[in-house]
């Protein structure tokens, strides 16, 4: 299967920036740098080996690793550096560099200066962890030696806040580089890759978050129950392990900020219960440990959107296959491990219909916000939801003018998510009380159906699965 399918924006991207390489550059400095940044586990590496075999130009591939010391490090790029197709790779050649300055040097004196060249440091936060004079160094030897040659030099992230802060005011390489984020695969993706229609891929998409190595693994054209009936009993699918491996990456020591993940991912959605499910956990430990988890792009706190400003903050999982890893795979890997994963498959389908029902809205609020030129009204800048502490009501879908304490609401909507089930008159007639119930909506506040079985007449104007795919 292809892992591409999807990428060709990234690679076209990455095409014209190494063309600027090949035409030069202003004062002799043709060199350029890229900060890529993205999940892990969503093909970052890949797209860069994709790209390397597609450009036909000499390159040196670096992959760092949580080292205990900067001379591993060290002695590791040497090698890759000898490995390396670049034309003065035997530089490298029983060199022991102690530096960074020192290795980077000898980079620059093996690049080809009559033709363009990539050189990618990947995983480049385990480098700034283990020497954090290394982000300056780099700055400092890309100015003075490697932008003077036709490199790319692509520096490669999945610490998401680390490797958007490179780039900031202050930071040696502010302005020097160019940022690219490097998304999962979307729906859309998804439907192409595996052939499937929409509502199905909408399923595939909930299970797997886009991710390459989950796709993969997935039958063409197969449901989601084909594919778990397939994997879940299996230890060593992506399914399986990618969530392990992604959590053990982000908080190596941080068990605070994985109980309180767990918790969300449960189910669980507000501060009082996240902190009883993950132990009672006092409420300082809770809130680091929820301001890491922001921090980290893993977790989304939100807050209801009206006229009128509330602090009922809710906190969800960001990443769609982790929200599945974290309720149905995580806590029972033993069982997995044990040969037992047909009483996993057994909850997952006990739990599904329920648990796909919350898990869409996020997906289908991303989906309106990508929507160009539909029924949305023209003045929705914002798309949210509302609650109160009681959720009486729970309103999934809310547009305004603005955020987070919106001018004027633009319109009120509702998921519908089952199958063989349309939007009907019952579920209007409840979306018309909880109208009346929104600070700021009146009367003549449009409503919105996003129903995957359709439906629809009346007032309501309804959005079908395949509405919500063509806005990807």
């Amino acid at each position: 299967m292809d892992g591409f399918v999807g990428r060709d924006r990234e690679l076209k991207q990455l095409d014209r920036m190494l063309r600027r390489t090949a035409d030069g550059g202003r004062a002799g400095r043709p060199g350029r740098a890229v900060l890529m940044r993205g999940r892990r586990r969503v093909g970052k590496s890949r797209l860069a080996e994709e790209f390397i075999d597609r450009a036909h130009v000499p390159s040196l591939f670096f992959t760092a690793s949580a080292q205990p010391s900067v001379d591993i490090d060290l002695e590791l790029f040497a090698a890759a550096g000898a490995a390396s197709d670049l034309p003065g790779a035997a530089v490298f050649d029983a060199q022991a560099p102690r530096t960074w300055e020192a290795a980077l040097r000898l980079l620059a004196s093996a690049l080809p200066d009559d033709r363009p060249s990539v050189v990618v440091l990947d995983e480049m936060p385990y480098l700034i962890a283990t020497d954090p004079g290394f982000e300056g160094t780099l700055q400092k030897l890309f100015d003075r030696e490697l932008s003077r040659y036709p490199v790319l030099l692509l520096c490669i992230g999945s610490d998401l806040a680390m490797m958007e802060a490179l780039n900031d005011y202050g930071r040696p390489f502010h302005q020097r580089a160019t940022e690219m984020v490097v998304p999962p695969l979307s729906p859309a993706d998804v439907a192409t890759m595996l052939e499937l229609p929409a509502a199905e891929a909408f399923d595939a998409y909930l299970v797997s978050g886009g991710l390459p190595l989950v796709l993969d693994e997935w039958p063409r054209g197969g449901s989601v129950w084909d594919y778990l009936t397939e994997t879940v009993g299996d230890p060593t699918s992506a399914l399986l392990v990618s969530g392990e491996r992604s959590l053990a990456a982000e908080f190596p020591s941080e068990a605070n900020a994985r109980r309180v993940l767990a918790a969300i991912g449960s189910g669980e959605r507000t501060f009082t219960l996240i902190a009883r499910a993950s132990g009672d956990m006092p409420r300082a430990t809770l809130a680091r440990a929820l301001q890491l988890l922001a921090s980290k792009r893993m977790v989304d706190a939100a807050t209801p959107l009206s006229t009128h400003a509330s602090k009922e903050t809710r906190y969800t999982v960001v990443d769609p296959y982790l929200r599945f890893w974290l309720a149905f795979l995580g806590p029972h890997l033993p069982e997995i491990e044990r040969g037992r994963g047909d009483l996993v498959l057994a909850r997952v389908q006990k739990s599904w219909t329920s648990w796909r029902g919350r898990a869409i809205e996020p997906v289908v609020r991303e989906s309106l916000r990508r929507t160009v030129g539909g029924p949305l009204p023209e003045d929705t800048a914002v798309i949210g939801g509302y609650w109160t502490r009681t959720n009486d009501p729970e309103i999934d879908i809310v547009g305004a003018d603005r955020g987070p304490v919106a001018k004027r609401i633009t319109f009120v909507g509702s998921v519908k998510w089952l199958e063989n089930r349309p939007f009907d008159d019952h579920d209007l007639a409840k979306l018309v009380v909880h109208r009346s119930q929104l600070p700021g909506a009146d009367d003549g506040t449009p409503l919105l159906a996003v129903a995957r079985s359709g439906g629809g007449g009346g007032p309501v104007t309804v959005m079908t699965p395949d509405d919500l795919l063509a806005a990807w």
